[in-house]
C-alpha cells in the first residue's frame, strides 16, 4: 500500500541523476563509457534470474494473481505513473499518463490494452488520476489489484513513460516501448519514442544493463 512509508534506500550520485535525461549521470556515464568485466555480466546474469524467480519488484515481492486475461491475443501492459514525480516532470517528454494510453492505443490498435494506475495515485497521494470512464474509452480493463509481477508475466508487452516497471519488464524479457526517456532508454533494448538523447549512443545488452544499474 501507498501510505508514505519512509524509504529504505538513497542514490549518490556525483554527477547528476539518473532519472534527468538534462544531464550526465554516473549511470549514464557507466553504461556510455566503461568495458564491464565478463565477471559483472555472470553475476547480472544470476541477479536477474533469482529477480524474477522470487517475484521481487520496486512495488513488494510475490506473485499474487491478477485478473486473467479476458480473450486470446496480444496483451499490452499500460502503467501509470504519479505526474509531478521527478522522473516524470525530468524525462517524460510532456506525456501524462491520458496521453499514454491514448498513445498506447493508437500503436496497438488490436491489443488487448490493460491500465494499471500507480498507487500512490489510487491512494490519493499524488497526481495523475484518469477517471475510469475516459480510460476505458482507450483500454480494454483496468487492473488494480494485481502484483505487477503477475501483469508483467501475463503481458506480451509494455508501454511506460519513465516507469522502472519497463526496467522489470526488461529482465522478464518483455518488449518495452518509451515515451520518455528512462535511464535504461537509448541503449538498444527498448523502442523509444521520445527524441534521442544525443549523448545516448552506446549499444548495451540486457545484463549489462542490469549490471551497470
Amino acid at each position: 500500500a501507498a501510505n508514505c512509508v519512509p524509504p529504505l534506500s538513497i542514490i549518490v550520485d556525483r554527477s547528476g541523476i539518473y532519472f534527468d535525461p538534462a544531464c550526465p549521470s554516473d549511470l549514464e556515464n557507466l553504461l556510455e563509457q566503461a568495458d564491464l568485466p565478463a565477471s559483472w555480466l555472470e553475476r547480472a546474469a544470476a541477479l536477474r534470474a533469482a529477480l524474477v524467480q522470487q517475484g521481487i519488484s520496486k512495488y513488494g515481492q510475490g506473485n499474487g494473481p491478477a485478473t486473467p486475461t479476458a480473450r486470446p491475443g496480444r496483451t499490452v501492459l499500460v502503467t501509470g505513473q504519479v505526474e509531478d514525480d521527478r522522473s516524470v516532470l525530468s524525462g517524460g517528454n510532456g506525456c501524462t499518463n491520458l496521453d499514454l494510453i491514448i498513445r498506447a492505443r493508437r500503436i496497438e490498435p488490436d491489443a488487448r490494452i490493460v491500465y494499471k494506475p500507480h498507487p500512490d495515485v489510487e491512494a490519493g497521494h499524488r497526481r495523475g488520476h484518469v477517471p475510469d470512464a475516459i480510460a476505458l474509452e482507450h483500454a480494454d480493463a483496468i487492473e488494480r489489484h494485481g502484483a505487477i509481477t503477475a501483469l508483467l508475466d501475463q503481458a506480451d508487452a509494455l508501454h511506460v513513460i519513465t516507469s522502472l516497471a519497463g526496467f522489470e519488464a526488461l529482465l522478464r524479457g518483455k518488449p518495452v516501448t518509451t515515451h520518455g526517456q528512462p535511464f535504461y532508454a537509448g541503449s538498444g533494448l527498448t523502442r523509444d519514442l521520445a527524441p534521442p538523447n544525443p549523448r545516448r549512443t552506446r549499444r548495451r545488452s540486457l545484463d549489462e544493463m542490469v549490471a551497470a544499474t
